[in-house]
């Protein structure tokens, strides 16, 4: 997998959790996370955290998760 097969799997999404990614590639997030951060670097990729309760900051105890998800939006 390169670099390129990201730009392809993002653009094509539009947006994209880290894990999904990483799923589909069928590798370790941190090796994708590096791989995105190219994308980062160049303005193509924005990276954004969601909390899980709608960025309120304090949990809705609905979502059965405390972990932030990385989503990453291709932009051009």
């Amino acid at each position: 997998m390169t670099p390129s097969d990201v730009k392809r799997y993002l653009s094509e999404r539009r947006v994209a959790p880290l894990d999904d990614i990483a799923t589909h590639f069928d590798l370790e997030p941190d090796t994708v996370r590096g791989m995105l951060s190219l994308w980062v670097r160049k303005g193509k990729v924005r990276k954004h955290q969601d909390d899980g309760c709608g960025g309120s900051g304090q949990c809705c105890g609905g979502c059965g998760s405390h972990a932030s998800k990385e989503i990453y939006e291709w932009l051009n």
